[in-house]
């Protein structure tokens, strides 16, 4: 993982916007002060990292008996 960006006060305070921004995407930022470290901003939700085809395997479950209707909903629609 990458060093957080780092800002001072007076471009924290100008970039304030873009700052957010950065860490709605995920990024962690770090406000100084006279170049010491005062602060870190970081995202309140983590980003999820999905990489494609699979990669929820394992995490959901669909039950044996997903497609089938109840009898009430089978009957309204004559399926029985």
């Amino acid at each position: 993982m990458e060093a957080p960006r780092q800002y001072n006060v007076h471009e924290a305070k100008t970039h304030f916007s873009r700052i957010l921004q950065q860490v709605e995407t995920g990024e962690e930022v770090v406000i100084s002060r006279a170049g010491e470290p005062i602060a870190k901003v970081v995202p309140l939700h983590p980003k999820v990292r999905r990489t494609g085809r699979g990669s929820l395997r394992g995490q959901i479950h669909i039950p044996d008996d997903f497609d089938e209707l109840p009898d009430d909903i089978a009957d309204a629609f004559g399926m029985r």
